[in-house]
C-alpha cells in the first residue's frame, strides 16, 4: 500500500471539525447533511410524495439521518449497499426539571445516558448543547462551545480512600455539575438556553439538551501519530460514511451496481429502541419508498432486500497495553493497523463468513488493511445496530469499525491513520 493512502492529513482534519462541530446527535446530522447539501444531496420531508428520480436524497428525524444515491437507469429491484452508524455517545443530558442548587451552589439536574464512564467528566470545562423545541411547533439548534459547567470532584483530603480502594461515584449524588452561585431560580437555565439561541422563552416548550466537554480534539504523541477527542464513539463513523457517500455519488452512474446508503441512527447506546433507533421502522421504511417511488412492487422489494448487505461500522477495543489480560490472547487489533471485522458466535455482532469475505473484498479494491476483533471468553461483549439491522430488515450485515482507546470516556483515542482508513474501506464497499 502507497505511503499516501496510509494517512492523509486532511481527512483527519476534516474528522476534528466534524467533531467539534457536532456536540449533539442533532448537530451531527445537521453537519452531515450540509457537508452531503454540497455534494449535491437534497432534502427530501417523510410528509411528501417521493419521486423516481435519480441522485443524491437524504432523510433528517431528529438525531437520525438516511441517505441515499440512485444512479441514472437503477431498477427497482437493485440492490442497497447500506453504512449504518450512530450519532448518540454516552454522556449526562438536562432533566425536565433543571434547576436544582445547594449551599449557594446553582447546579443543573442531569441524567446519566448510555454506559459513560463517570470519572471522565470529572473536573472538565463543559459547554451546553442540543435542541429546543418551540411552541409553533419547530426546533432551533442550540450550542453554548465556552465553559459553562463542571461536575467538581471531592478533594483527597476528603476521600483518603479514593486512591487506595478506588473512586466511587454515585449517579444521582455525584454527578450534578454546578454552573454558578446564588439562590436557585426555577426557569433560569432555560432562560439562558432561550436568550442563546435568540428566542423569548416563553415560546420555548420542551428541550433536549446535553453537557459536552468544550476542549478541542488534538494530535497527541512525539509523532502525533494519535488523536484524541470527543464523541469517536461513533460519530468517526458517522464522517467516514459520509464523505464516502459523497465520493461514490461523484463516480459515473454506470459504474454504480448498487444503491450506497448511510443510516446514521439515535440511542445506540441506551438499545436502539426509538423512532430514529436502529430498532425503528426508519431505515426499512426509506428503503422501501426508494424501491416503490422507481415504481417497484414487492417483490421488487424483496429482490432488493435479498441483495443488500449493510456495514454496521462502530468503534471497537484496540489492545490496551495496560490491560492487555482483557483481551482475547490471540486477537489485538492494534491502533493504525486498519479497520476491525468484529465477529462474536452468539450474535452480538452480526458478522459470519460471507459477510467476511464482502468487506476483505473492499478492503483489497481500496488498498485498506483489516484486522480481526473478537472477544476474550471470559468478558462479556458489547453489542451494535448490526444484528438489530440483520434480525429487523432480513439484511445480511456485517460488523466493522475502527479499534480506540478508552471508550465510552468523555475524550477517546484513536491512530491517525485509521479514519481514513476505514473512509476509502466503505467507499470501496458502496462503490461495489
Amino acid at each position: 500500500m502507497s505511503s499516501s493512502l496510509r494517512f492523509d492529513r486532511g481527512h483527519t482534519d476534516d474528522l476534528m471539525a466534524f467533531l467539534m462541530a457536532s456536540p449533539s446527535p442533532y448537530h451531527a446530522v445537521a453537519t452531515a447533511a450540509a457537508r452531503l447539501e454540497a455534494a449535491g444531496f437534497r432534502q427530501v420531508e417523510e410528509t411528501a410524495a417521493w419521486d423516481g428520480s435519480s441522485g443524491g436524497k437524504y432523510v433528517l428525524r431528529g438525531g437520525a439521518i438516511v441517505a441515499w444515491y440512485v444512479p441514472e437507469g437503477a431498477a427497482a429491484h437493485t440492490p442497497f449497499r447500506i453504512v449504518g452508524a450512530h450519532t448518540d455517545s454516552p454522556n449526562l443530558r438536562v432533566k425536565p426539571l433543571p434547576d436544582i442548587g445547594a449551599h449557594g451552589w446553582r447546579q443543573v439536574a442531569v441524567e446519566v445516558y448510555g454506559g459513560t464512564l463517570l470519572n471522565t467528566w470529572l473536573d472538565r470545562d463543559l459547554g451546553l448543547a442540543g435542541r429546543i423545541s418551540l411552541r409553533d411547533g419547530t426546533h432551533r439548534l442550540v450550542n453554548v462551545d465556552r465553559p459553562l459547567l463542571r461536575v467538581p470532584q471531592l478533594a483527597v483530603h476528603l476521600d483518603r480512600s479514593a486512591n487506595a480502594d478506588g473512586l466511587k461515584l454515585d449517579r444521582q449524588k455525584h454527578m450534578q455539575p454546578i454552573w454558578g452561585l446564588g439562590d436557585v431560580e426555577e426557569g433560569d437555565l432555560i432562560r439562558f438556553v432561550a436568550a442563546e439561541a435568540g428566542v423569548d422563552a416563553a415560546d420555548v416548550t420542551g428541550w433536549d439538551l446535553m453537557p459536552h466537554a468544550v476542549e478541542a480534539p488534538a494530535y497527541l504523541g512525539r509523532d502525533r501519530e494519535l488523536l484524541a477527542g470527543p464523541r469517536m464513539d461513533n460519530l468517526l463513523s458517522v464522517h467516514a460514511a459520509t464523505a464516502a457517500l459523497g465520493a461514490v455519488a461523484g463516480q459515473p452512474d454506470e459504474s454504480l451496481p448498487y444503491i450506497p446508503v448511510m443510516a446514521a441512527f439515535d440511542h445506540e447506546e441506551t438499545g436502539s429502541q426509538s423512532d430514529t433507533g436502529a430498532d425503528g421502522p426508519l431505515l426499512g421504511t426509506v428503503l422501501e419508498r426508494s424501491v416503490l417511488a422507481r415504481g417497484g412492487t414487492y417483490e421488487d422489494r424483496a429482490r432488493a432486500f435479498a441483495g443488500t448487505v449493510c456495514l454496521s461500522s462502530d468503534t471497537g477495543h484496540a489492545i490496551h497495553p495496560n490491560y492487555a489480560e482483557r483481551h482475547d490472547p490471540t486477537h489485538h487489533p492494534v491502533v493504525n493497523g486498519g479497520p476491525i471485522l468484529k465477529v462474536n458466535v452468539n450474535q452480538r455482532y452480526a458478522t459470519d463468513g460471507s459477510g467476511r469475505a464482502v468487506f476483505a473484498e473492499a478492503c483489497r479494491k481500496a488498498g485498506v488493511p483489516w484486522q480481526n476483533f473478537v472477544s476474550n471468553n471470559s468478558m462479556p461483549c458489547g453489542t451494535t445496530i448490526g444484528p438489530i439491522t440483520a434480525a429487523r430488515h432480513g439484511i445480511q450485515t456485517v460488523d466493522i469499525g475502527v479499534a480506540i482507546l478508552s471508550m465510552h470516556s468523555a475524550r477517546e483515542l484513536c491512530g491517525v491513520d485509521d479514519p481514513y482508513l476505514l473512509a476509502n474501506a466503505v467507499a470501496a464497499f458502496m462503490a461495489g
